[in-house]
């Protein structure tokens, strides 16, 4: 985890990434027409490709803001490449919406857009317009990209010798 902020771990693998982030399209199928998906980078690259394939939206772009370098939560986010335009018409997706810094960063860069993640911490939830998934401001989410697998020994080989 991350820091003492976090009480909870919620793991998420490949493969509920990609039921979440088919299930954000299908929430997002209804609604104006897209003409073009921005990522945001690096988190939102994975779930913009699923929501790009399921809405059948060929024009992807990104917007690369760096909240925070391993281990290290605080500091002031930096924009490393910004959008061009308002977003009017366009479409933002990212992984997760947390304490809301990037997301508030995103909205004055690209006022325009529609702003829509697969997961949402309260704190920021008011600044995404979609999201699929809520989880606490205390759980650490543990994207597939952040973990490998690995051997773990059975339990019986655990044991101690008396």
């Amino acid at each position: 985890m991350a820091d003492n902020r976090y009480q909870k771990t919620y793991p998420i693998s490949w493969e509920q990434l990609h039921r979440d982030s088919k299930a954000l399209a299908w929430r997002l199928l209804d609604l104006d027409f897209f003409k073009g998906i921005i990522a945001i980078t690096r988190g939102g690259l994975v779930p913009a490709a699923i929501v790009a394939r399921e809405l059948d939206i060929h024009l992807v772009d990104t917007v690369c803001v760096s909240s925070y370098k391993w281990q290290e939560q605080e500091g002031e986010p930096e924009i490393l490449k910004a959008f061009g335009g308002d977003g009017q018409g366009w479409l933002i997706v990212d992984d997760l919406v947390d304490t809301g810094k990037t997301a508030a960063i995103v909205r004055k860069l690209i006022p325009g857009a529609h702003f829509a993640t697969v997961y949402a911490k309260p704190a920021g939830r008011p600044l995404v317009d979609t999201y699929i998934t809520e989880v606490s401001q205390q759980t650490w989410i543990l994207f597939p990209w952040d973990t490998e697998s690995r051997f773990v020994q059975p339990l019986a080989g655990t044991r101690q010798e008396p």
